[in-house]
């Protein structure tokens, strides 16, 4: 088997999601993905990429790093930065995992943001899991794999994006009858609206009938209803232009 993966960009930023949020973080952007979200904001990873050995992809990591070699700086007694694997869906290609073992065993934290449409049990055990459960907004529903839910430890994560008043039903729906509160933290990630440039037209539609909810309305409700969740917003389009690559 090759030991290559396609990779649309690697780049050096601060984690704008999930309980990591603000640190420096090393993302491994890998191209392609099998769902078409609404709101998806990276759709110019479905095409564009090309193919990188996991050595090379492992030494540009090690590159990026060296700043922070010799920093006092330190996340759950782990080394900065961070390195996240996305996309795209970085579980359509299979040297994913031989690669995030690469990245464990070279002594990084390493996330892994994945749609929960494909089997994470393979996952080496070290990666931080943070999985989609996708809500009714995203035209994807039905690709939810429930199967994973079991799967999940405490150090891994659920993120629920959140666009609509019945998305976030749903959400609470969900996070009762499979008591998610119990296994790891959960966040609820309000939609951006897209860029026009964003609006790819292989994307799917918000279903019809469905109420749009602002970031004002779902953080009261979260409140009001005293969800245990944690509210976030994309931090890295606060601080850039939310069409803007590499950060």
């Amino acid at each position: 088997m090759s030991d290559t993966l396609v990779v649309n960009e690697i780049y050096l930023s601060l984690q704008g999601e999930s309980t990591f949020a603000g640190l420096p973080c090393i993302f491994i952007r890998l191209t392609a993905c099998d769902l078409r979200c609404s709101y998806c904001d990276t759709a110019y990873a479905f095409t564009e990429g090309e193919k990188k050995q996991l050595a090379k992809i492992l030494a540009e990591v090690k590159r990026l790093a060296v700043p922070f070699s010799n920093s006092q700086l330190s996340t759950l007694n782990s080394q900065l930065p961070l390195v996240e694997l996305t996309g795209g869906e970085p579980l359509l290609q299979k040297n994913s995992l031989p690669l995030m073992k690469l990245l464990c065993d070279a002594g990084f934290t390493v996330l892994l943001e994945t749609s929960g449409a494909h089997d994470i049990s393979q996952i080496d055990p070290r990666v931080r899991r943070i999985m989609d459960l996708k809500c009714p907004s995203s035209g994807e529903v039905a690709r939810n794999r429930l199967t994973n839910i079991p799967h999940l430890k405490s150090n891994d994560e659920i993120k629920f994006v959140i666009g609509t008043i019945e998305d976030y039903e749903w959400a609470k729906q969900h996070i009762t009858r499979h008591k998610l509160d119990s296994i790891c933290p959960l966040l609820f990630s309000w939609v951006h609206p897209l860029a026009p440039e964003q609006q790819n037209k292989s994307l799917k539609k918000v279903p019809a009938g469905q109420t749009p909810i602002s970031r004002k309305d779902l953080a009261e409700k979260i409140i009001a209803d005293a969800l245990p969740v944690r509210f976030q917003i994309q931090q890295h389009k606060i601080i850039w232009p939310p069409d803007q690559r590499g950060v």
